[in-house]
């Protein structure tokens, strides 16, 4: 397997960026409230361009919704191991659906271990009909669980609705740009908890190693504990401390591939040395799974010639899972990505 590359990060790429030491934050009321789209739209061109995320305020998702959820996160780590085990992620198969004990997906796994369990849902669906799309698994034991994670997974697609709205105008696109990709796109509803490490720490064993994300969108919800960090055009790692009442959004590697590097998918880790447990939300959301990305006309020229080879959302998310996931690397490494069966149980 090999090591993680920033090939976005060469020298060429660097002299057109400008560094940062804290991420910028956007106020996404005028864009929701449509009273003044095209200025937010500029700010979401700046940090798009130069950090790859920005923090967002007044996006319209009750605090009382994410204060719930992070509740019922906790509720569910809180399980023993044998219960949530009952839930893991290879009962689903190709869906992903369910839970994934620690060291159980690796973001870096040529140079880390990840020290994060996860639990993740999706829309429903009443069988596996392809990757990342089958049925939930849900906890029979935490009333209200279920209820509270769709319902955050629902808001949080409501609003990366808005979001690339803002990023398509940001691109002197129209705002329903994303929208003929997006009829069915691929989402995931992430609970995250990484539990505080203390003592001789260094990148072998981390939170989540770095990376990049891989589709278009993510949402990130979080407690009042400190562990992201994002990495600067110096190569210099920056810490993305929790701001109440903001979300982070981040782009992937699909929106970096779109605007042929114009926008970065920026490199990010987490590390927790608070002391004390971290838990986040992020939301995770593609195109569909046949969408096939390519650079933008408006963003390739003789001076920027195109960078990327057309690709398939669900394929290029798969692969990169599958890369990821020591259980999924086992099955799929050598074989087709639309097999149906669940891998054996790590």
């Amino acid at each position: 397997m090999t090591e993680l590359k920033f090939a976005h990060l060469d020298e060429k790429l660097r002299a057109k960026r400008r560094s940062f030491d804290r991420v910028p934050l956007v106020d996404l009321g005028p864009l929701v409230e449509g009273s003044d789209a095209r200025s937010v739209a500029k700010e979401i061109r700046w940090a798009l361009a130069n950090s790859g995320f920005v923090y967002i305020k007044n996006h319209g998702v009750p605090a009382r919704m994410i204060d719930e959820t992070l509740a019922h996160a906790r509720a569910f780590f809180d399980l023993p191991l044998e219960d949530k085990m009952k839930l893991h992620i290879c009962y689903s198969g190709v869906a992903l659906r369910g839970y994934i004990q620690f060291f159980g997906e690796n973001a870096d796994p040529a140079k880390t271990n990840d020290l994060k369990e996860c639990f993740d849902v999706g829309p429903e669906r009443q069988t596996v009909e392809s990757p990342f799309f089958g049925p939930n698994q849900w906890p029979t034991s935490l009333p209200g669980f279920r209820e509270a994670v769709f319902s955050c997974h629902e808001a949080m697609k409501e609003l990366s609705i808005e979001i690339l709205s803002g990023i398509a105008l940001s691109l002197d696109l129209p705002a329903d740009f994303f929208q003929p990709q997006m009829k069915c796109p691929i989402t995931i509803q992430r609970l995250l908890h990484y539990p505080p490490q203390a003592g001789g720490v260094d990148d072998k064993v981390i939170g989540m190693g770095a990376h990049t994300d891989c589709g278009n969108l993510t949402i990130l919800a979080q407690d009042s504990v400190s562990g992201l960090q994002v990495m600067n055009s110096d190569g210099v790692w920056v810490e993305v401390n929790p701001i109440p009442g903001t979300f982070i959004i981040n782009i992937g590697d699909l929106v970096q591939k779109l605007t042929n590097d114009r926008y970065l998918a920026n490199v990010h880790r987490v590390v927790n040395v608070s002391g004390r447990e971290h838990y986040s939300l992020p939301f995770l959301v593609d195109a569909d799974h046949d969408a096939v990305i390519a650079p933008l006309e408006s963003c390739v020229s003789d001076d920027s010639p195109p960078r990327y080879q057309p690709v398939s959302c669900g394929e290029h998310k798969f692969a990169r899972f599958v890369e990821r996931f020591p259980h999924l690397h086992r099955e799929y490494a050598s074989g087709p990505t639309a097999r149906r069966g669940g891998p054996a149980l790590p």
